[in-house]
């Protein structure tokens, strides 16, 4: 591959301030006769493409900062959300495209910078955790308002046409860039109007098609407009930035979290080649913080994104500062992580908890669970799921200049609004100041929202201040400072009626983060007379965060497989058995997913012995009522089918995996199969292989060597994954469809295996437990 520089100035990243606070969607720009201009050089689409660093601001006529249009037809579609590998930047601008009329070949991606869209008054954002700059792209509100800047530039297009051929607006008509004088066949581009047209002030904006009427969205898939770049290795990540006279860092936190640093002695260091300086991390320092009545979407805490104690080497290349770093005498004082001897402990305590009965917090009851278990045919299983790393493709890094009255930083990023106020926080300088430059990310999955990397690449540069300074994680202290999969067990015990049914069912979870998402609002309970769920937190000095599908992962696997337990008891088909659990509830999608995955599977087929086929289903970000009850048609829905091969001599294999869904509707076919297939391989990998061992406080695993992550040539890895859409019920929502797949599968597996060998696998990793 051919080696590039990625070389920028601040000035250049950020590209030009523009105007102030804009109308809600829509206003004129007043610069230069309409034309809002940029320092970036425009590039001829070849196919929708992104930029190459896509915070760096291009030039055309814009109608609102999400989009402009330049004189050679080009189409800038600027998205708030961060590019990680779910293709959200190519659905935000599928979106806009639908209502502009334009053609999708001519259309470029970049990203809104936090810092404009502050100064114009948060026009970009919302609040809320994942406010405008994080999450799904399908969201209600954010969909309307995409589809409206589209709607709202291209009325304005075809007003700058009629003006221009002084004809009545009804007889002009856009579509695929071009504007048509429809009585004559005069045409003219988007980009020969748009500057005119940026100043049309309309009475009204314009009403949004109805879906019946879409061209684009959901008809055909569309290529993701960052592929080029990915394919020519000219997309830039975090590890690929280059800032003219920076230097390098490396950093090592405490190994135990929430650890302090007792010592460390730079003089042993000191002459080694490249070194310039040692830097401390001290948790305790104090920082001015943000300014009043200022908060960041998604919080500042300690166990989140505050400081940890650490120590970096500057030097003046990476290799230069690891060296040094290793080198370097430092002694660590592991605090209250120090009474978490190893991994057993950590189980045991967890155990206990879960089976703790007399604490918690009862989300959801329904009847007289108490009396309803003394009598009936009794299931009860424990559960457990570990520390889990989300071992991140691209390894922490970030870059930052810090200067008395700006910061500049240059991040993979899941959230550039949050990276953006912890930066502020920790130097002390107003937001309006400090300017985030997001680049493509090599994988998120939850890792990189917080930012607790973007605070200790900033800490480090501030003490270093004027000199930009770039600084790379290994990929053991990646692994080792983790924000971690949430640990979590459960026990729930169930007594089945003379039908086979449940007829009371107790959930009793604890949890690092005790929410009840798919165990509390599980539709099943309308169909089960007496019904609790209860949580209660549970938590070591080991530091977690969102993990693909946050909670979900570890409830689905437990309630789902619980289910599969009962129905076996009860010598009922689990397809049937699910299916009677859901008669009750008027969320059709359910059923039709379960429906969808049972026949394609070809479910209840004669197979081979040893082979077996499990099923499970489940809902990512079910929407629930003041009193906790699920409401129908909301989150995102899926099915799953694990066949499962088991040798005589034991060795397992899956030969395929089948998935249905309901997200409602969809916007980009191909888009949902890659999310659908990844998070079926992530979410096997997570429960079959993957755990974190503690010793005193510490994580162990800090490589591939000791994580076993799935990988090409697993005999685990599933041979053949088929998405089918035929479960989808067109309901009015365009739920996501990342975190969803996680769930099903590791039930529908723990369940083929139970029917290939009579043996329940309630504890994950799977792996360790299958023998």
């Amino acid at each position: 591959m051919t080696k590039h520089r990625t070389d920028f100035t601040p000035d250049q990243a950020q590209g030009v301030v523009r105007l102030g606070r804009r109308e809600f969607i829509i206003s004129a720009a007043a610069a230069g006769g309409g034309l809002a201009i940029g320092i970036a050089p425009l590039q001829p689409a070849s196919g929708a493409t992104g930029n190459k660093l896509p915070s760096i601001q291009s030039s055309g006529a814009e109608f609102t900062g999400l989009v402009s249009i330049a004189p050679d037809n080009t189409v800038t579609i600027r998205t708030t959300k961060c590019e990680i590998g779910n293709g959200v930047h190519t659905g935000m601008a599928m979106i806009v495209t639908e209502e502009l009329g334009c053609d999708w070949n001519l259309v470029r991606g970049e990203y809104m910078p936090p810092n404009r869209n502050l100064k114009d008054g948060n026009l970009y954002s919302k609040t809320g955790a994942l406010a405008y700059f994080s999450g799904r792209s399908t969201g209600k509100e954010m969909m309307e308002q995409l589809l409206q800047v589209g709607a709202s530039a291209r009325e304005r297009l075809r007003v700058a046409a009629a003006q221009k051929w002084d004809a009545p607006l009804d007889q002009v008509k856009a579509e695929k860039s071009m504007l048509v004088h429809v009585p004559t066949g005069k045409t003219a581009t988007y980009g020969e109007v748009a500057a005119a047209a940026a100043a049309v002030k309309l009475d009204k904006e314009p009403e949004l098609k109805p879906q019946a009427q879409w061209t684009f969205l959901g008809k055909a898939s569309q290529r993701r407009m960052n592929l080029p770049l990915l394919l020519d290795g000219s997309a830039v990540f975090g590890l690929d930035v280059q800032v003219p006279g920076m230097v390098y860092a490396t950093v090592r936190h405490v190994p135990a979290h929430g650890g302090k640093l007792k010592s460390h002695n730079f003089d042993a260091i000191r002459t080694m080649p490249g070194v310039k300086a040692v830097i401390v991390i001290d948790p305790n320092e104090g920082k001015r913080g943000l300014p009043d009545r200022v908060t960041a979407p998604m919080g500042l805490t300690a166990t989140t994104n505050g400081p940890q104690a650490a120590v970096a080497v500057i030097a003046d290349h990476f290799w230069q500062a690891k060296v040094a770093l290793d080198m370097l005498p430092v002694e660590w004082d592991a605090g209250e992580g120090g009474k978490w001897a190893d991994t057993k402990a950590v189980y045991a305590a967890l155990a206990d908890a879960a089976k703790d009965t007399t604490k918690g917090n009862v989300l959801r009851t329904r009847g007289d669970v108490d009396e309803g278990l003394k009598s009936g045919r009794r299931v009860e299983m424990e559960f457990m799921t570990p520390y889990q790393d989300h071992f991140v493709m691209e390894p922490l890094n970030g870059t930052a200049l810090v200067t008395a009255d700006r910061v500049d930083v240059w991040m993979s990023t899941q959230h550039a609004q949050q990276a953006m106020y912890v930066a502020a926080d920790e130097t002390g300088i107003h937001p309006e100041n400090v300017h985030v430059h997001a680049t493509y990310v090599g994988v998120g999955c939850g890792r990189r929202i917080y930012g607790d990397d973007v605070r200790t690449v900033v800490a480090i540069a501030k003490k270093m201040q004027g000199t930009p300074v770039k600084v790379i994680w290994t990929r053991e202290e990646t692994t080792r400072q983790g924000r971690y999969r949430d640990i979590a067990a459960a026990k729930i015990t169930a007594t089945l009626g003379d039908d086979g049914m449940p007829k009371a069912v107790d959930i009793n979870q604890a949890a690092s983060r005790p929410i009840g998402r798919n165990l509390s609002d599980s539709p099943y309970q309308l169909a089960i007379p007496a019904f609790r769920a209860r949580t209660k937190p549970f938590n070591t000095n080991i530091m977690t965060g969102p993990f693909r599908g946050p909670v979900y992962t570890s409830n689905c696997f437990f309630l789902e497989t619980f289910i599969n337990a009962c129905a076996e008891e009860a010598k009922i088909d689990p397809v049937e058995y699910r299916r009677r659990l859901l008669a009750q509830w008027p969320d059709k999608g359910w059923v039709k997913a379960l429906d969808e995955v049972a026949q394609k599977a070809n479910w209840g087929q004669s197979l081979p012995r040893g082979t077996a086929q499990g099923v499970a289903i489940g809902n990512w970000a079910m929407a629930t009522s003041t009193d906790g009850a699920p409401v129908p048609n909301s989150g995102s829905t899926v099915a799953a089918i694990v066949t499962v091969e088991v040798s005589r001599r034991g060795n397992v294999a899956i030969p395929r995996v089948d998935i249905a869904f309901d997200l409602g509707r969809i916007i980009n076919p191909d888009a949902v199969r890659a999310q659908m297939e990844g998070g079926v391989i992530l979410g096997l990998s997570s429960a079959l292989n993957e755990e974190l061992n503690v010793a005193n406080g510490a994580i162990v695993e800090g490589n591939l060597d000791g994580y076993r992550a799935m990988r090409q040539a697993d005999p685990l890895l599933p041979q053949e994954i088929h998405v089918h859409f035929g479960g989808n019920s067109g309901h009015d929502r365009f739920s996501e469809a990342g975190e969803p797949p996680m769930g099903p599968p590791p039930a529908a597996f723990a369940h083929a295996y139970f029917r290939a060998t009579g043996k329940w696998v309630t504890r994950q990793p799977f792996t360790k437990h299958m023998a």
